[in-house]
């Protein structure tokens, strides 16, 4: 009698391109990289199942570092990208990446519908609270006294986005906060979030040592979360809104019915792909 030989277990290198990261030195978005494929690793997916989606910004160049399935979309996109390949093909694992301009500005209408639609994805976000490739301009999470930037310089004056907080009351099931300083934690966030049913959201704090080197400081400052993630989003939505931007870890799981397309899409959707096999 014989058995099936198990899958070879792949090793997080197996899952990074041949192209190396432009990044510039000591950027927090080199670990972000690295938990991604330590992730994968850990799951073991093959690497024809996976789907890396991104928009525009330093972090939407991760799909080009890793040696899965890729698309590097327009600014703000990425979650409509992502969303109309995963319910095309639920057999993928999708992963939308970005930062916090491209997700929360331009991209903030996505994120909410993204949120509010709940289609089995993940979304990796990298907050460093700065838009690092234009320049140095605040974000949507930028501190409202920031005055660093030029066309800012007695701040923004405007309260900061808070990403998580949104993902709950729009109806994400899986929100997270980890830290490129700890690229093992974030992994096994990531993990957490592609295995958890629904629309995940995964905040990762990825510090921007040109634009933003006081960021530096973070390591000092960020720290588990003092409590147990809950799915109950009343006490969620209470944490969240009391928080201070630091406490990592898993901070809600819910319960949601994840979103399907229905039967004649799909049948729609199958006759689409039998015309481009054609």
């Amino acid at each position: 009698m014989t058995t099936e030989a198990a899958t070879p277990k792949r090793t997080a290198k197996e899952y990074k391109s041949d192209y190396k990261p432009v990044w510039c030195p000591g950027c927090g978005d080199f670990s972000v990289l690295s938990a991604v494929t330590k992730a994968m690793a850990e799951m073991n997916l093959p690497r024809e199942d996976c789907a890396v989606i991104s928009g525009i910004g330093c972090s939407s160049r991760i799909p080009a570092y890793t040696s899965v399935y890729g698309f590097h979309g327009i600014h703000g996109r990425a979650l409509a990208l992502a969303t109309g390949l995963k319910v095309s093909r639920p057999d993928l694992t999708v992963i939308a990446t970005g930062g916090d301009g491209d997700g929360f500005s331009i991209g903030g209408n996505h994120f909410i519908h993204a949120c509010r639609r709940n289609v089995d994805m993940t979304y990796v976000v990298m907050d460093n609270e700065v838009y690092g490739m234009t320049k140095g301009q605040a974000s949507p999470t930028t501190a409202p006294d920031w005055d660093k930037s030029k066309l800012t310089p007695q701040g923004t004056g405007v309260n900061p986005f808070n990403p998580m907080a949104v993902a709950l009351a729009s109806g994400a099931n899986f929100i997270a906060r980890g830290f490129s300083g700890d690229p093992n934690g974030a992994a096994k966030l990531i993990v957490e979030g592609i295995k958890h049913p629904g629309f995940s959201l995964i905040q990762i704090l990825s510090p921007c040592v040109t634009f933003r080197p006081e960021q530096r400081d973070w390591k000092g400052v960020v720290r588990p979360a003092p409590v147990e993630a809950t799915d109950d989003s009343a006490r969620a939505a209470r944490r969240l809104m009391t928080d201070d931007g630091f406490n990592t870890g898993v901070l809600y799981y819910g319960h949601r019915k994840v979103y399907e397309p229905k039967l004649e899409e799909k049948a729609a959707l199958a006759d689409i792909e039998q015309g481009f096999a054609i």
